[in-house]
Order: C-alpha cells, then sequence, then structure tokens
C-alpha cells in the first residue's frame, strides 16, 4: 500500500485545484470510471474537513485515502491524496443513487450523457439511512427544522437543550435546501456544519455541502428515484480494463462483508460473467479490497482473457 501511494503522488504531482469539478461525462457503454485522482498539499491550518469541502470529497474518503495522516492538524507541506476517481454504482444508471458504503451521491440528470456526484453525511449508527427505493417527493426552499422527539432526548442527556423548531437562517441544521422524501422523515439536505458531510452524522437524513445540494435541489424533479445501496466494494470496466474499489464497510454490516473473497466473486459474476472472473488477479483484487483506501485500481485487461475462456490465459 505505501508503495502504491508513493508511486501515486509521483504520478500526480504538479497536479492542484481549488475545486473538483462535480460534473463528468460518461463514457461508452460498459465503461464505468469517472473523475482522475489527484493531489493537494497542506497548509498551515488546514485539516481534513476544509480540505475535504476545497475538493468537494468526503470527510471519510480523505481519511481512506491518506492513512497515518493527522486529520485534524496534517504537517503543513504533507502530499495529500485527493481521492476524486470513482468507480459507478452496479445499478441502474437513472435519478439519484446513494451508496452508504463510500458515502457518496450519484445523479443522472434525464437526457444527458453525464453524472453527478457529491458527498453525503449518513445516518450514526443506531439510526442508519435506510436502503431502498424512494421517490423525491418535495422540493423545501429554506425550511424550517421541526426537531424529532428522539434527537431532542437524546441531546438532553448530552445536556444540550434543542428547541422544537428551529426557523430558518444560519442555525438551522437543514440549511437552505432540502429534499422530501417518499419515506417522509427522511431528507436529502444542505447543513450548517461542513464536518458533517462525508461522516456518520445524522439521524438517517443525508447531509449535502450548500453549494452542493443548491445545485441538485434546483435540478432534480419531484417523481425522480432515489436508490440507497450499501456496496463497499465495487468492481468496473474502462478502456478494456477491470478495477476494484474498496472501502470499510460500515459497522452494522461488516459481518456481512467478512467474506471479501465471496463477495468479489460475486459482483465478478454481475459484472460479466465466468469469462470477466477468469480473467481477475484475484490475490490483487483481494489486496486492494482490503487495503479499503476508496482508490479504483486495476486488476486484469479483458483483453488477456484466454480464447479458451475454460482456462485462465497464464503470464
Amino acid at each position: 500500500m505505501k508503495i502504491f501511494k508513493t508511486l501515486l503522488v509521483l504520478l500526480c504531482v504538479g497536479v492542484t485545484s481549488s475545486a473538483i469539478a462535480a460534473v463528468f461525462p460518461l463514457g461508452q457503454s460498459g465503461d464505468d470510471l469517472i473523475g482522475a485522482v489527484t493531489n493537494t498539499v497542506a497548509q498551515e491550518g488546514d485539516n481534513f474537513n476544509t480540505i475535504a469541502q476545497r475538493f468537494d470529497i468526503g470527510y471519510v474518503e480523505l481519511i481512506e485515502a491518506n492513512r497515518g495522516v493527522n486529520p485534524e492538524k496534517p504537517i503543513p507541506g504533507t502530499v495529500l491524496i485527493i481521492p476524486s476517481r470513482y468507480i459507478l454504482p452496479n445499478t441502474p444508471r437513472q435519478g439519484i443513487i446513494i451508496n452508504l458504503a463510500e458515502m457518496r451521491l450519484y445523479y443522472f440528470p434525464k437526457n444527458t450523457k453525464e453524472v453527478w456526484t457529491f458527498p453525503v453525511g449518513i445516518g450514526r449508527q443506531g439510526s442508519q439511512t435506510p436502503n431502498g427505493v424512494m421517490t423525491v417527493i418535495e422540493h423545501m426552499d429554506h425550511p424550517t427544522w421541526h426537531a424529532p422527539e428522539s434527537v431532542r432526548a437524546e441531546r438532553a442527556k448530552e445536556g444540550v437543550e434543542i428547541p422544537k423548531t428551529v426557523p430558518p437562517g444560519p442555525d438551522n441544521p437543514l440549511g437552505e435546501y432540502a429534499l422530501r422524501l417518499s419515506m417522509p422523515t427522511y431528507l436529502i439536505h444542505g447543513t450548517n456544519d461542513n464536518s458533517g458531510v462525508g461522516r456518520r452524522s445524522s439521524s438517517g437524513c443525508l447531509r449535502m455541502y450548500p453549494e452542493d445540494i443548491e445545485k441538485l435541489y434546483h435540478a432534480v424533479k419531484n417523481g425522480e428515484s432515489v436508490q440507497v445501496i450499501n456496496d463497499p466494494y465495487k468492481i468496473g470496466r474502462h478502456n478494456g480494463n477491470v478495477y476494484v474499489e474498496g472501502h470499510l464497510p460500515l459497522q452494522e454490516v461488516q459481518e456481512k462483508f467478512a467474506n471479501i473473497d465471496k463477495v468479489l466473486e460475486k459482483n465478478l459474476l454481475d459484472l460479466g460473467g465466468a469469462q470477466i472472473q477468469q480473467s481477475i488477479d484475484m490475490k490483487k483484487a483481494l489486496r486492494i479490497a482490503s487495503e479499503q483506501q476508496g482508490l479504483p485500481q486495476k486488476v486484469s485487461q479483458l483483453n488477456e482473457i484466454s480464447s479458451d475462456s475454460s482456462k485462465p490465459k497464464t503470464q
């Protein structure tokens, strides 16, 4: 992992940015990768919250890609990986798709060949964001927050009194825009605390940076689908290659994903059947998945598949 990280930084030296575009063109049919990995250099006063918002990525994503760096006070001059390359979720590309494992939202606007992607804050353990398919049913401009009694009781135990309602304004935890879902207690909304984006920070709703929810709010229509999945190990294709991307499974489903080899085998079969499965360097795929860096890495070339699909190609 350390060698890979060093090589990646060397390849990206000189690439800096003050913002990463949230909109990416979709490749040809069968192409599952978007974006590009870049890097930045930590400055005096930086922390992972400020860097994550600067590059429109999530806090946990930044931690996964930069193991061993102090997220609260990275040493000035440290070269940090910005993990802004993604394998698209293996599900129909329509509406909004939210992958809880990577704490990331993907939006596929109708009648376009592009995808928008943003980091999201998700439900804390015990207040999990539910999996499933919903729809957007309401747009809420400058919403009033009606604090759930469970939240008020929980914070009261900490000595914090939460009012029953909070009007629009800088103290409103919903921010300026919210999308109500067909499971009506759940919202996709902004925030007045950017540190909650890209981590487990909510009571089940989905938090976005203010500039991201504003963009999404004005693009999404009522009735569009919202699919919530939980897939820590993604596999995809790009330019004749197969890639693997691994994230740390959420605590409450870690047992489900304990046998990474079985998970990868199933995902490979879903991607393209036994022929693709035979082309994979499984040892490398398992290593990449288990490192959980959130960085797509190549594990095979499809054009290396033997003409005799019953036998894996020897090197």
